[in-house]
C-alpha cells in the first residue's frame, strides 16, 4: 500500500469514529443512483478574479491537491472569469472587440493547473464565473448582456469551443465543463442590488445546448455541466432530455450561508442572527426544511439527471457551531441522496484553510490555519 493510500485510509477510518459516533458514507449505503460521480472537493480561486493579479488571493499549490487526495477528496472545481485569459487593458472597460484575443499564456497557466490536480487523482470542473456579458456578481463593467445578446453569446461559444479544444485529449474522469455560475437575469448586469430572476427556460436550454454541441464537437464524451437556474437554486426542466449534468447550491438559507456577506446584504448590519434549527427573519429553518428545498433536486436524480452541488459552506462571519450544525444537515441530505459537494472555498473565507473566523481554534497545518472540526465533518461525508 502507497503512503497517500494509507493516509487516506486510516484518516477516513479514524474520522468515522471520531465524528459524532457516526460511520462515514459509503456508495453502497446510498439508496438513490445517481448519474454523476459523487464528487468531494474544493473550489479553487485562482483565476475567480477578473483582475490580471487575482485580487491577490493565494495560488493553489501541488501540496495542496496532495493533502485533498490524502484526506480523501477527489475533485476540485476551477470558477474563472474570463477577462484573465485575455489580451486587453485593464487600464479601461473590456470592450466586445477584446473578448476574442486570447492570451495563450494564461490558458496554459490553466493546463498545468488541471494537470497538476489530475496527477493527484482530483477530476477537475472547468466553470465560466464570469462568462462573456453574465456574471452573478458585478464589479467589473460588461460590454453586453449574455441572455440578450447574439454577439455575447457567440462569444460565450467561442470560448468553451477554446477550452474544448484544449483539454479534447482529457478524460471524463479528468475534466468536465460546468457552463455558466449561477445563471440569473439582472436589470442591470454591472448593478449587484439591481432587480434578477430566473432565465427564461427556453433560452437557458438554447445557449446551453449550443455551448454542448461546441464542446462535444472536441471530444464526444465531454462532460457538461448546467448550474441551477435562479442563481443555481432552481432545477431546469428544459433540460432533462439532454445529455447535461446539473448544478444545485449548498447555501439555503442565505441568512446563515452569507451572514453579513456585503455583496449579498446591502447593509450587512442588518443581516438577522443565524441560528441552526430555528426561527431567523420570522421564518422557520430545520432539517425538515432543507429535505423540502432540495426535493426537486431529489426528483431530478430519481429521473435520471445527474446532480452536483457545486457550491456550499459558510462566509466567516457565520458563528462556528451555527455553521457546523447546519452544514452537517445540508451534507447529510445530499448524501443520503447520492448527491457530491464541492466547498467554496479550500483557502479563504469559506474556506478549510485560513477562513479567519474568529470563534475557531486552528491546528497549524504546515503554517496553514487549519479548521480541524471543518474536515471532520466533510471527511465524514
Amino acid at each position: 500500500m502507497q503512503r497517500r493510500d494509507f493516509i487516506k485510509t486510516t484518516s477516513l477510518a479514524t474520522t468515522a469514529i471520531g465524528v459524532a459516533g457516526a460511520p462515514a458514507f459509503s456508495q453502497k449505503n446510498l439508496p438513490v443512483k445517481n448519474k454523476l460521480p459523487r464528487w468531494k472537493g474544493f473550489n479553487l480561486l485562482d483565476y475567480f478574479s477578473p483582475n490580471m493579479n487575482g485580487g491577490g488571493r493565494p495560488k493553489t499549490t501541488e501540496e495542496y491537491f496532495k493533502w485533498m487526495s490524502d484526506w480523501g477528496f477527489d475533485f476540485v472545481r476551477l470558477p474563472m472569469a474570463y477577462p484573465r485569459f485575455l489580451n486587453f487593458d485593464q487600464s479601461r472597460d473590456i470592450t466586445p472587440e477584446d473578448i476574442l484575443n486570447i492570451n495563450e499564456k494564461e490558458v496554459d497557466n490553466v493546463d498545468a493547473l488541471v494537470d497538476a490536480a489530475n496527477r493527484n487523482g482530483l477530476h477537475v470542473s472547468l466553470n465560466l464565473h464570469r462568462a462573456p456579458g453574465f456574471c452573478v456578481n458585478a464589479g467589473f463593467n460588461e460590454p453586453y448582456n449574455l441572455w440578450e445578446d447574439k454577439e455575447a453569446q457567440e462569444a460565450f461559444y467561442f470560448h468553451w469551443g477554446m477550452w474544448a479544444k484544449r483539454f479534447a485529449s482529457k478524460t471524463t474522469d479528468q475534466i468536465s465543463f460546468d457552463l455558466v455560475n449561477e445563471p440569473c437575469t439582472r436589470e442591470d448586469m454591472n448593478n449587484q442590488f439591481s432587480k434578477r430572476g430566473a432565465i427564461p427556460g427556453q433560452l437557458y436550454r438554447e445557449v446551453a445546448l449550443k455551448a454542448l454541441k461546441i464542446i462535444r464537437s472536441h471530444n464526444p464524451n465531454h462532460r457538461v455541466i448546467a448550474d441551477g437556474n435562479n442563481v443555481g437554486s432552481d432545477v431546469i426542466p428544459e433540460l432533462f432530455d439532454l445529455d447535461i449534468g446539473q448544478s444545485c447550491r449548498g447555501y439555503y438559507p442565505h441568512y446563515i450561508s452569507h451572514y453579513r456577506a456585503p455583496w449579498v446584504f446591502e447593509n450587512p448590519d442588518d443581516a438577522p442572527k443565524p441560528v441552526w434549527p430555528g426561527e431567523i427573519d420570522g421564518k422557520q429553518f430545520s432539517r425538515k426544511k432543507l429535505k423540502e428545498f432540495y426535493a426537486p433536486w431529489i426528483d431530478a436524480v430519481k429521473n435520471g439527471v445527474g446532480v452536483h452541488c457545486g457550491e456550499c459552506g459558510c462566509w466567516q462571519e457565520t458563528p462556528h457551531d451555527v455553521f457546523l450544525a447546519w452544514f452537517g444537515d445540508v451534507l447529510d441530505v445530499l448524501t443520503e441522496n447520492g448527491i457530491g459537494y464541492a466547498l467554496w472555498e479550500f483557502n479563504g473565507t469559506f474556506g478549510l484553510l485560513n477562513s479567519g473566523r474568529k470563534d475557531v481554534n486552528y491546528e497549524d497545518w504546515f503554517g496553514h490555519k487549519l479548521d480541524r472540526k471543518m474536515l471532520n465533518l466533510l471527511m465524514k461525508y
